[in-house]
């Protein structure tokens, strides 16, 4: 019975452990917006994020793709600053590349904001859907 006692408050050390680590982190998450149906898998810390359909890519900070395709703008670059990244943010094919602004707003709202270069568009019905120039994401459990 002991032993149980034990093993729950180490378990329960563990758990508490990560849980600050990821509010210390914010910029590492799985970030969704609902409407557009895009979402970031984002590792601005470490920069390890890999796209496991592109892993001729590497490691990277992050990438922004959509469900249901194949496509991705991939985060090129990361600086963090406060509760602000500013995000280098290119196409998979290099032909097109941004700079934007992402931040956590709170434990689980961020904002994108596209600043200066080309336009975020993702496949939609075998045609580009150009994304507003601010998308907001909720942070996902799923990382």
């Amino acid at each position: 019975m002991k032993r149980v006692f034990i093993a729950m408050i180490m378990l329960m050390g563990v758990l508490g452990a990560k849980a600050q680590q990821q509010a210390d982190e914010p910029f590492r998450a799985y970030l969704f917006n609902d409407e557009y149906k895009v979402y970031m898998r984002i590792n601005l810390y470490e920069q390890d994020v890999v796209i496991s359909w592109q892993e001729m890519f590497g490691q990277l900070p992050g990438f922004l793709a959509k469900e249901s395709s194949a496509f991705c703008w991939i985060i090129t670059d990361a600086k963090i600053e406060g509760n602000k990244a500013e995000l280098e943010i290119s196409n998979d094919y290099g032909s097109e590349d941004l700079t934007a602004t992402l931040t956590c707003v709170n434990d689980s709202v961020y904002i994108l904001r596209q600043n200066n270069g080309s336009t975020l568009k993702v496949p939609e019905n075998k045609k580009w859907k150009k994304l507003p120039t601010t998308l907001k994401f909720i942070k996902k459990l799923k990382n």
